[in-house]
Formats: structure tokens, sequence, C-alpha cells
């Protein structure tokens, strides 16, 4: 353990993979702004066109678990090679598609190259750094994919005004294609033969849990929590979810081992996590919804309002990350989510006057508090782990995040709508039953407004749950280095005994 330690990081194939993951990063948030003008090109409608950001989280939710097994088995150059042409391809493709399942079918070819490169990088990042120097390291990893998000939407938007949306994946292309070949002749390591088999039934387990969970959460939004869009996969599973647990505890070599759970700080950060994650998510769907259906901003100033939080979210990162190696993770955490509990709640307040720089300012604290959380809470809660078991944790965390992610939009959506329809009939009624056009047009958006503020009030308990779980965070010690120092001192005390 001690040699691994001290030796120098692998700065080359960090690099290679960090610009791997920043491209497949970039990749998800240059898509976004281009929905509307794919719908009319492709000639499909809103429900068909959300199954390429669908599509891509079920690929996700079902790949991710496997990356512990994959890590586990294969070398980081055979791993990435297989992630960055699985991406490449699926670029292409898209990029030539001109019928939508074409299309659908690249962007998950895509999502299944992105789903295996972030966890192998994760894990490389965990292993290369002692864990004095891991929150400086994870902070630098941070700002590079904070980065990609805070430039997609803005820079998929002038592409958009300025060329035809397939132009989004032509400029990715050369660069993912630039990436394979680097990381072809760059990345050299070796792994020795592994005897491990993938238990196929866990794998069928996994893909109908965490799919059918994202899958029922991610309707839920359009289609109503009683639909059996949404009631069916969502019971289907949480029942494959829970045999999938036991199976886990139950076998010698896991494909997902959920024993990281009985280390307090990883459940603890995990849980923090999850629900922050929730309450973000707010943030990132109401805010376009209320800047563009409610205001007539357009996309363009939408992700020009978006930007200082993202950039800033960027740029706290390596500096977070040097603050958690010299002071841990708790204060950071605190203080983050101090700042998410208040700035959420301001936006539970948003009314028709709100100004364009109000909004760009509080959002862009808002962020800032979030780039506290996310990086030092699973940090902290990776580091108490044993070695073998980081590609555990990285799974785990990874996957449920997607899950939780899949969550909060759901609830969001489902808060605003039904309050939205509350308050359109409480205000008809108040009206005396019967309103002119204009005045209905009116009482809807003002509806929808009312709705908007009280999914923001929800998102401010969820981070206010969290704040309260964060007092509890403590700074984590790896378990296998835990254990031998209690075995060392109770070696001292035998021989004091004896002596």
């Amino acid at each position: 353990m001690g040699q691994v330690k001290h030796q120098r990081p692998p700065y080359g194939i960090i690099a290679v993979l960090m610009i791997g993951a920043f491209i497949a990063f970039l990749n998800n948030t240059l898509l976004n702004v281009a929905l509307p003008s794919m719908m009319a090109d492709l000639n499909v409608g809103p429900a068909t066109i959300q199954w390429l950001t669908t599509g891509f989280m079920l690929v996700n939710g079902i790949l991710i678990p496997t990356t512990a097994y994959l890590i586990q088995k294969y070398s980081v150059r055979r791993l990435f090679l297989v992630a960055m042409g699985l991406f490449t391809i699926g670029t292409i493709v898209a990029g030539t598609a001109t019928i939508f399942p074409i299309l659908l079918i690249a962007r998950m070819v895509q999502a299944s190259g992105s789903a295996i490169m972030m966890p192998v990088l994760n894990n490389v990042m965990l292993i290369s750094f002692p864990i004095e120097k891991r929150g400086a390291a994870m902070g630098v990893f941070g700002l590079i994919l904070m980065f990609a998000p805070a430039i997609g939407p803005t820079l998929s938007g002038w592409i958009v005004e300025h060329y035809n949306w397939r132009a989004l994946f032509h400029f990715v292309t050369p660069i993912a294609a630039t990436v394979f070949i680097i990381g072809f002749f760059l990345l050299k390591d070796k792994k020795d033969r592994v005897e491990m088999k993938l238990d196929s039934f866990s794998l069928l387990l996994s893909s109908v849990g965490f799919g059918g969970l994202l899958f029922g959460f991610s309707n839920a939004g359009e289609n109503g929590w009683t639909s059996v869009m949404v009631t069916i996969p969502l019971v289907l599973g949480i029942i494959s979810i829970v045999v999938l647990i036991l199976r886990q505890l139950r076998l010698f070599e896991p494909m997902l081992n959920f024993r990281v759970y009985k280390y307090p700080m990883f459940a603890l950060s995990s849980a923090i996590t999850m629900i922050t994650n929730m309450a973000m998510f707010s943030g990132m769907l109401l805010l376009p919804i209320y800047v563009q259906s409610l205001r007539g901003i357009s996309p363009m100033d939408s992700g020009l309002m978006l930007l200082p939080g993202a950039l800033a979210n960027a740029f706290m990162s390596p500096i977070n990350g040097r603050l958690f190696d010299k002071y841990g993770g708790r204060i950071l955490a605190i203080i983050g989510l101090s700042i998410l509990v208040v700035t959420t709640y301001f936006f539970s307040e948003l009314t028709f006057e709100t100004s364009y720089t109000s909004l760009m300012i509080l959002h862009a604290i808002r962020m800032f508090g979030i780039s506290m959380v996310f990086m030092p809470v699973s940090t902290n809660g990776l580091n108490q782990l044993p070695r073998k078991m980081y590609p555990h944790g990285v799974a785990v965390n990874n996957t449920l995040n997607q899950v939780a992610g899949a969550i909060g939009t759901a609830v969001m959506v489902t808060i605003m709508s039904s309050r939205q329809e509350v308050y359109t009939d409480r205000m008809i009624a108040a009206a005396g039953g019967t309103v002119t056009k204009i005045a209905e047009q009116q009482i809807k958006a003002k509806a929808m407004l009312e709705g908007i503020n009280d999914a923001f009030y929800i998102a401010t308990i969820f981070a206010t749950i969290s704040l309260v779980l964060s007092f509890f965070i403590k700074r984590s010690t790896p378990a296998d280095e835990q254990l031998s120092q209690e075995q060392d001192a109770e070696k001292v005390r035998g021989k004091l005994a004896a002596e």
C-alpha cells in the first residue's frame, strides 16, 4: 500500500482520460438547445425527441453498475479505447443521421462510451493520489468536468444559430477521433489476466432495476404518476433492485458490492449528494422554463444568464479541492449547503418583475454554494473505503446520482404541474367561473409562476435536509489503513502487557 501511495501519479494517462471525459460531457450539454431545430428537421414531437435524453440516461443507468467489474477485469488502456471508440462512432453516425431512429441509436452508442469513461477516470484519480493530495487532484478533475456544461449551452446556441444542428456532432467528431488516436499511442498500462466472470443474472437485474427506475421517473413529469408507463417500470425497477442487492450480498465476487454502505461516511456522503442532486435539478429545470416560457427571454440569452454560475462552479472546484485537503469536507459542505438553502428559497419568491441581473447573480451564488458540496462530500465518503472497494464506490455513486437526477426532475415537474392546475382553478373560481381568453392566458401564466415557486420551495426543503446531514460528516481515514493502525496499536499493547 505504501509504495503505491507515494509513487508519481500517471499524469499522462490522467490527461488523456480527462480530455476524453471533457468531450463526452460537452456533447451532453450541447444537445439541449438544439432539440427544437431537431424536432422540426426530423418531423418528430416533444415526446419523441426527449428520448435523445432519456435513452442516454437509460444506457448510463444500465452500464455504470457494470463498471466496477470492468475496472477490475480490464486495463485502463483497453477500457479507454473501447469507450472513446464507441463514443466516436456514435458521434459520426449521429452527425449523418437523416431519420430519428438512426439518431437515437447513435446517441445510445455515444452513451455506452460515456458511461464507461467517467468511472474509469474517477477510479484512476483515487488510486493515483495519496489521501492528503486527493482533494486538490479531484478539484482539477472537477474544474475540467464543470467547464464543459458551463460553455455547452452558449456554444450550442451559437452553432445552432449559424449552422445546422448536425454541426454540433461534426464539431465533436475530429476532437474525439484525435483523443482516441493519442490514447492508442500514449496509454501503455498492462493488466495481469484476471479470472473474473460477470454474473449474467446480476446484469439483468441491474438493467431492469436501474433502467426501470430511470424510465419510470423520466416519464412521470410528462405522463403523471398513475400512468402505466410510470407505475409498471417503477414497480419492476424496485423489485429488481431489492433482488439485486440480496444477490450481491451472497456472491463471493459481486458485480456491484453494496457492502460499501457499511462504511458510515460513504453512506452519509451518498445520501447528501443524492438529496442535493434532487435540489440542484430544480434550478437546471425550472429556471429555463421560467425565463423562456414566462419572461420571453431567448434561449441564447438564457444560456448566457446561466453562464456565470456554471463558470463559478467550475473555477471554484480546484480551490475547494485544496480547502478540502486542509480543512476536510464538513465545513465546506455546511457553508455550501447553507448558501444553497438560502438561494433556493429566494428562487421560490420569483415574480414577473424579477430582473435578469438578479436572476444571474442569484444563480451564480447558488452554483458557488453547490461547488462546495459534491466533490468534497463524495471524496470524503470514498476516502473511507478500502482500496479494492473504490470501483464499487464509484459505480454506486454514479448510478445513484443518475437515479437521483431523474427523481429530482420528475418530482419538480410534477409539483409545478399539479400546483399550476390548483392555482388555475382557484383563480378562475375567484373571477366568477367565466373569463375571457386573454384573462385565461394571464391566469395560466400566473398559475405557472406560482407552481414554479412551490417547486423551488420543496427544493429548499431537500437542501435543508442535506444541510442537517452535513453536520454529521467526519474526516475519513481509509478503512484498510485504519485496520492496519488498529492492528499495530494492538501489537504495541500486547508487547507492553508481556513486559
